[in-house]
């Protein structure tokens, strides 16, 4: 049975498997942890990015990367939708979340972190993607042991706790 928990903190010193980066469409690295999870991993990220993508990834598609010099073995980067440019459609962001559990038992990975997806920069309304991560998460049929819900901050955090523990 798969385990979801949350925790408060920087989803780039997670212990895991796979760390879920939210990536956007040209995979080069961008804003917030897309940022953080490309500057605390090094340049081998970027660059796994530029060989396994040269074309990018469409929204709600995810792939997989080396990890660099993050604690975990790989980085599973998705594309969100971005709800402040008008991609409104909840289905991408479920496929998001459905395509990177697919990406992790293709890897053999047993533990996996994820930020919330679109819920940043993308202006995804926070409720709604606590909602469908929690939903969608909850579905899946996956061989992961451990699904971990990492929220950079406390308030942020203790929203997504009290959704899980429902």
């Amino acid at each position: 049975m798969t385990l979801i928990t949350t925790r408060h903190g920087d989803i780039t010193a997670q212990r895991v498997d796979a760390i879920v980066n939210a990536a956007n469409r040209a995979m080069r690295g961008g804003g917030g942890v897309d940022g953080a999870i490309h500057r605390a991993g090094g340049r081998a990220i970027l660059d796994d990015c530029i060989a396994r993508f040269p074309h990018g990834l469409d929204t709600g598609d995810a792939g997989w990367t080396t990890a660099g010099d993050l604690p975990a073995r790989w980085v599973i980067h998705t594309v969100g939708p971005n709800h402040a440019a008008g991609e409104r459609d909840r289905r991408l962001l479920e496929s998001c979340y459905r395509r990177s559990l697919e990406v992790a038992d293709e890897l053999g990975a047993t533990s996996i972190a994820f930020p919330l997806i679109s819920a940043g920069i993308y202006a995804w309304p926070l409720d709604d993607a606590i909602d469908a991560a929690v939903e969608t998460i909850s579905r899946a049929d996956t061989g992961l042991e451990e699904i971990r819900l990492v929220s950079f901050t406390a308030a942020t955090h203790e929203r997504v706790r009290a959704r899980v523990e429902l």
